[in-house]
């Protein structure tokens, strides 16, 4: 699993971005398939699911996913839910202790925050519809609701589709220039000119950044990685639509509070030995 600092100076807040390596499911889901939304067996999904909230110290049934449908609905958790009862929602928040928030990805931009003083979490599903319709806005503005202040949230962007694999038509652009507040001039610095006449290559990563940085947010942190040219590492639905594959895993992104009776009397949290 991939962890990034800016989330990792307060142990009691844990997170991290699973690789799809270390699970039990084969072929074109091998092997930490996290995601129902597959054709993967769902008993193999839940034993994955298992393994990645072990790695958080936590039981698989405290881990929450939504119904991803890259929109901006934001969905506030005060107990866990079951797989077959998730909202149809692309962020969630929260701040009740021992809860994951688990976000499930396959070239869209998993991102994690926290604002450590208000003890209080969010996730987002970063694809470009969600982004461009103000999914990352709609999540800090519903742990702002919670308690939490844009100077003092931390950001994570976990590994997604990097702009030299994302390869994407002549109206495209269009899109950015007609509906982002930003100037046109500055919506275009994220689309660079494909090997192909006519089309682009975007930046998703990049334009997840600065949409966030237009929040006034107190860090923000970039995954290095490019899920669609690293098959060992990820899963792809862009990797898979290039070979004509007919279904793809989806790995997960997760981030929790410490559990209250894990939390010192100093405030800070600690892990379980393993």
């Amino acid at each position: 699993m991939i962890t990034l600092e800016a989330l990792s100076s307060d142990r009691a807040i844990r997170h991290a971005f699973f690789t799809r390596c270390g699970g039990v499911s084969d072929g074109l889901f091998a092997s930490l398939n996290c995601g129902f939304g597959s054709g993967d067996r769902r008993d193999r999904i839940a034993r994955n699911r298992a393994i990645a909230t072990s790695a958080l110290d936590l039981p698989p049934e405290r881990l929450v996913t939504c119904h991803q449908i890259h929109g901006t609905a934001i969905a506030t958790v005060e107990r866990p839910w079951r797989p077959a009862g998730a909202p149809r929602a692309d962020g969630m928040v929260t701040s009740v202790p021992g809860i994951a928030l688990g976000i499930l990805a396959a070239d869209c931009a998993p991102v994690l925050f926290a604002d450590p003083e208000a003890r209080v979490i969010g996730g987002a599903h970063g694809g470009w519809r969600g982004a461009l319709a103000g999914v990352l806005e709609a999540t800090i503005a519903a742990m702002t609701a919670l308690g939490a202040r844009p100077e003092r949230i931390r950001a994570a962007i976990g590994p997604c589709i990097a702009q030299p694999s994302y390869e994407v038509g002549p109206e495209f652009p269009g899109r950015f220039a007609s509906s982002d507040p930003v100037a046109d001039s500055a919506a275009a610095v994220f689309f660079a000119p494909a090997p192909r006449a006519g089309h682009f290559l975007f930046d998703l990563p990049g334009y997840i950044a600065h949409r966030l940085g237009r929040l006034g947010l107190g860090q923000i942190g970039r995954a290095p990685y490019d899920t669609a040219a690293r098959e060992d590492l990820f899963f792809s639905y862009r990797r898979a639509c290039w070979r004509g594959e007919r279904d793809y895993g989806r790995g997960l992104a997760a981030i929790a509070l410490a559990p209250a009776s894990e939390i010192r009397s100093d405030g800070s949290g600690f892990r379980h030995s393993s």
